[in-house]
């Protein structure tokens, strides 16, 4: 059996991206998407939410980008002298990797972003994290203990197999090289990752698709990418959302390819590839 997680990014970042994320569900096949307890438009995506209690919702971790859902005085190694979490991957990974965030600190913003979402009235089905920071070995193990703290056991897995991120991006690798590589990056720490999972008793989708595609999944390329599937579960990532001018002041690169994204969940001849393959969608509820 073929089951598939189609899970949204960046629930709650902006009224856009809101926006799309819940035509892709009501419109399209979207099954799960991930909330930013931080982000400008939490609470219009909480009122959402619950407006459509058949898409799952998780929580999106936050430790790159915007204010901490924790107050400052707890967070001081986290944020800088403007109250800011790290802007960049690189500049958290190395305070992360130089022991200069402290990890008691991770984890009370981590905690204090579930915390938030519980309080809004939302049960998380799984946790992912902002850029993916959770490939990162200690922040993995906070992760993966503040969920358990919560009583939260699934988490996502992004480790896609290259070969399927050579094919997806066949035809369109002008501009996805610099994502090919971070999805070989991910690839090279997942035995380490899966033990960790294993350790936690996590459990998380089989298979993960959406890396190296990340905000070029068009509906040709989703197409792709379910003839693809192989047995079992998988996650695919996608980031659909309206462009609009409070994204565009996010400073997020995915603008205008959230469209993109957007288009493929709606697409009917992408529906119609999972009925002729026999793939059933799934949320991370119905993950076992």
């Amino acid at each position: 059996m073929k089951e598939v997680i189609l899970n949204a990014d960046d629930f709650g970042l902006t009224p856009g991206v809101n926006e799309g994320i819940v035509r892709a569900h009501r419109e399209g096949i979207l099954s799960s998407t991930t909330l930013m307890a931080n982000g400008l438009a939490f609470t219009e995506a909480v009122a959402l939410a619950k407006q459509n209690p058949k898409l799952g919702v998780g929580c999106h971790l936050v430790l790159i980008g915007g204010k901490t859902v924790a107050p400052a005085e707890k967070v001081r190694s986290l944020i800088d002298r403007n109250g800011n979490l790290p802007a960049t991957l690189p500049s958290f990974v190395a305070k992360v990797t130089s022991g200069k965030i402290g990890k008691d600190e991770i984890a009370t913003e981590l905690r204090a972003q579930i915390e938030k979402i519980r309080a809004a009235g939302i049960e998380p089905t799984h946790v992912d994290t902002h850029k993916h920071t959770h490939a990162h070995p200690r922040v993995l193990s906070i992760v993966c203990h503040v969920a358990k703290e919560c009583g939260i056991n699934r988490i996502r897995q992004p480790i896609e197999s290259l070969r399927n991120s050579w094919q997806t991006t066949a035809g369109e690798r002008k501009g996805t090289s610099t994502q090919v590589v971070a999805a070989a990056a991910v690839r090279s720490i997942a035995p380490k990752f899966r033990a960790t999972l294993k350790k936690f008793g996590m459990t998380t989708p089989q298979h993960f698709l959406g890396l190296a595609m990340t905000g070029r999944v068009g509906p040709e390329t989703l197409r792709k990418m379910i003839e693809s599937l192989a047995d079992g579960s998988t996650e695919i990532m996608f980031h659909p959302g309206v462009y609009d001018d409070a994204l565009a002041e996010t400073g997020t690169r995915l603008l205008m390819a959230r469209e993109l994204e957007l288009k493929a969940l709606t697409d009917k001849s992408v529906r119609d590839t999972l009925v002729e393959r026999d793939v059933r969608i799934i949320s991370y509820r119905e993950l076992h």
